[in-house]
């Protein structure tokens, strides 16, 4: 997997950046996530974890 840093905004002289992570197949099955589930990221020291807003 890679990051992949795209253009979301650009406001006059300003560009705004999102970051997308395209998961396998697998891990999203495996994970329980269903497609246009809403997800919550959390990060520690090199790490992020997915969780679904649901829960």
């Amino acid at each position: 997997m890679k990051i992949q840093r795209q253009v979301s905004d650009k406001r006059g002289d300003k560009i705004y950046y999102k970051y997308v992570v395209v998961l396998p197949e697998g891990v999203v099955k495996d994970a329980g996530f269903k497609e246009g589930e809403e997800l919550v990221a959390e990060s520690d020291k090199g790490k992020v974890v997915l969780k679904s807003n649901s829960s």
